[in-house]
């Protein structure tokens, strides 16, 4: 295959995540929760560069796309060395690694690249937070992308880091079955937009806005099982009600901690003069910051209403509580009459003996007549509760 040839269907695809819509993130064990919440951190006293590799992390595969303004080609880089010719050309080469399971592949990628070990150590311990660090010609990257899974319930967070070069961009993904830069292979193989027509920093701007806008549809989820768990919580809360609101509140948080920090890298970005980085692509990269900004925004409403829920929670419990000792009144109201009146006579006086005659218990229709007194006073009892309206709440709580 020629160097600028055409995109070709004999080429390995790209995987490119599913859409999926979740009600909320489903955690079932607690190394994978303490993952959302936990930076990496070096073993006291290691050597800078040690890297620390997980053992059930995937075995790196690589990708390369060469493009120019008029041709584009995609392969599989099956030695880290076959890249080196790509270095030197005027085309932009993005560099594509999906995975972290050998170090000595990441090793011989650091050789061929020149990176320093601080560089192939923020990249291979993961997860790191966000930030911008230059080195020398390079510029590294480090970002939180997250994609919803495929199994329609949760999402996958993951570390992406970016170095940038003159004409090259690095980019080294932590799982290689789940990411977001599906549109931006599209626009590279069609020509769309102007992302032929510049260099290896806009290439890295869309990379930036495409992890970006991949929080959005994550987060409008969220909305929406934030607004059934709304309607759950006030028409019949539950102890499972109270798991999800819990549930949603941590990983909301986590949300916030991966944009965060984003947010302040992106303005670092357009703040500070780097060679790397055009005024062109400096004012894209605005516009990315005002997204990391409504997703800030957008995390922020959907804590505060996923706090209130808690409140909406107990306040229903106890309306729910109310309106069961309500009822429990009712009836103890209703029986205090009757149980008086069956005391009475139930006291078993011999009518003969006593000085005070009961007439009613020798009167052929007294047994009757009692009844249906007892009867009357219940059902007055229960068209006056009726006026008061008492009952109106008893088949659930209104809007």
């Amino acid at each position: 295959m020629t160097k600028h040839s055409e995109f070709s269907a004999e080429v390995d695809v790209i995987p490119t995540p599913l859409a999926s819509a979740y009600p909320f993130i489903d955690l079932e064990e607690e190394e994978e929760e303490s993952d959302y919440f936990e930076y990496f951190s070096d073993e006291p006293g290691s050597a800078p560069g040690t890297l620390s590799i997980e053992a059930d992390a995937s075995p790196p595969v690589i990708f390369l796309i060469d493009y120019n303004e008029h041709n584009a080609t995609r392969i599989k880089i099956n030695e880290p060395e076959d890249c080196l010719p790509y270095l030197d050309t005027v085309s932009i080469s993005w560099i594509d690694v999906q995975g972290l399971g050998s170090e000595n592949v990441l090793r011989r990628l650091g050789n061929v690249f020149n990176l320093h070990p601080l560089v192939l150590e923020d990249v291979v311990n993961v997860p790191q937070r966000p930030k911008i660090d230059e080195y020398g010609d390079q510029l590294l990257v480090i970002t939180r992308m997250v994609t919803p899974k495929d199994s329609g319930r949760g999402f996958v967070a993951e570390q992406v880091s970016l170095i940038l070069g003159k004409n090259y961009l690095l980019t080294v993904q932590e799982e290689p079955d789940f990411d977001c830069f599906g549109p931006v292979r599209e626009r590279i193989r069609t020509a769309k937009a102007a992302i032929r027509q510049h260099g290896a920093d806009y290439l890295a701007y869309a990379l930036i806005d495409a992890i970006i806008d991949g929080f959005f549809p994550v987060l409008e989820d969220y909305g929406e099982a934030l607004e059934e768990l709304e309607d759950e919580v006030v028409a019949n809360p539950t102890r499972q009600s109270l798991e999800k609101i819990h549930r949603i509140k941590r990983e909301l948080l986590s949300l916030r901690r991966a944009i965060w920090p984003q947010r302040d890298a992106i303005n670092t970005l357009i703040r500070d003069s780097n060679d790397l980085i055009s005024n062109e692509v400096r004012v894209y990269l605005r516009d990315c910051y005002d997204h990391a900004v409504q997703v800030i925004d957008m995390v922020e409403t959907y804590r505060e209403v996923a706090s209130s829920l808690m409140d909406v929670y107990v306040s229903s419990v106890g309306n729910k509580m109310n309106e069961v000792m309500k009822l429990l009144t009712i009836i103890s109201t209703i029986f205090i009459p009757l149980t008086f009146i069956a005391g009475v006579y139930g006291m078993n006086f011999n009518p003969d003996a006593s000085p005070l005659n009961m007439p009613e218990l020798n009167w052929f229709w007294g047994y009757p007549a009692c009844l249906g007194f007892m009867a009357a006073i219940a059902i007055a009892l229960i068209f006056y509760f009726k006026r008061k309206g008492w009952f109106e709440n008893f088949s659930g709580i209104k809007d």
